[in-house]
């Protein structure tokens, strides 16, 4: 099965939403193309089974709703923190260990400071189920609208709130490339959280930074699908991503779970199956080299 050159971490993959196939189909399509790892986005505690059955290792499991664990609504939070705890219990009898959130409010236009207060009330209560579960939950840093924890700011405040290990970090350099954060850098600091890394790369533009700056958006209002005006995200091996230089990173400190490519490149997302297939099998091969 593959693996990374430098740390021997199994690459895999998360689920591509257009390429719509059966389980079986994309289990036995996954082992034919030696990848070892799936994250699961739907239905995860009931096909966790079936991806074990077919060899593969579940990489993490979305946790469903998640806007609802940050809300101003103390009772529309505590029905998320309810389902959350049943979710935790029934994917860790799945076999499931990671648990792969976003922070994203249910209202953006709520101050940051406020939406950030009901994001630590609520996953505090989740805290002691996972790890009475022995269960992790990566969080993500997609910068989507309202966004409360994607920066280093954000993740170093998030941590101090709420310091039990179990709460940790999806690595996911694309996301801090964007933002113009340094990847490595990110790494280095909170390499003992990552518990799990999608595989995904990103494409920053000289010429368009010049043009547009960080935050003025182009008068055109053009952009590219899986991109802003200055960026776009792509495969592994077509941004500017160091990966061997990451891995090592990893490996330092001893990070032992998987690289799970995420797929959203404009070049290769165009509702085909053969492109999907095609750009998971170059970006695996790639990433085994690195």
């Amino acid at each position: 099965m593959l693996q990374t050159q430098t740390g021997g971490f199994p690459i895999g993959f998360r689920e591509v939403g257009t390429w719509k196939v059966d389980s079986d189909a994309l289990f036995g399509w996954a082992r034919e193309q030696e990848l070892a790892v799936i994250d699961l986005v739907t239905n995860a505690v009931v096909r966790a089974e079936g991806a074990k059955a077919a060899g593969l290792q579940v990489g993490a499991a979305d946790l469903p709703r998640p806007k609802g664990m940050i809300t101003a609504d103390a009772e529309r939070r505590a029905a998320a923190v309810s389902e959350a705890c049943e979710f935790v219990e029934a994917a860790a009898e799945a076999g499931i260990e990671n648990i792969l959130t976003i922070m994203l409010p249910e209202d953006p236009s709520v101050p940051r400071q406020d939406n950030f207060a009901y994001m630590v009330a609520a996953y505090r209560e989740i805290g002691p189920i996972l790890e009475e579960q022995n269960c992790r939950l990566v969080i993500e840093g997609w910068p989507g609208p309202g966004c409360v924890c994607s920066t280093p700011e954000g993740y170093r405040a998030f941590f101090e709130e709420c310091p039990t290990p179990c709460f940790g970090i999806n690595y996911d350099p694309s996301h801090l490339m964007r933002m113009g954060i340094d990847p490595l850098r990110f790494l280095r600091e909170f390499a003992g959280r990552v518990h799990h890394v999608h595989g995904k790369d990103a494409e920053l533009a000289a010429e368009k930074l010049y043009e547009y700056g960080w935050e003025v958006p182009s008068l055109s209002g053009e952009r590219p699908a899986f991109g802003g005006d200055i960026w776009r995200y792509t495969i592994p091996g077509h941004g500017q991503m160091r990966w061997t230089a990451a891995f090592e990173i990893l490996a330092e400190n001893g990070y032992n779970g998987s690289v799970c490519i995420e797929l959203e490149d404009a070049r290769f997302n165009r509702g085909s199956g053969d492109s999907e297939q095609r750009a998971l099998v170059l970006a695996s091969r790639f990433l085994s080299g690195c």
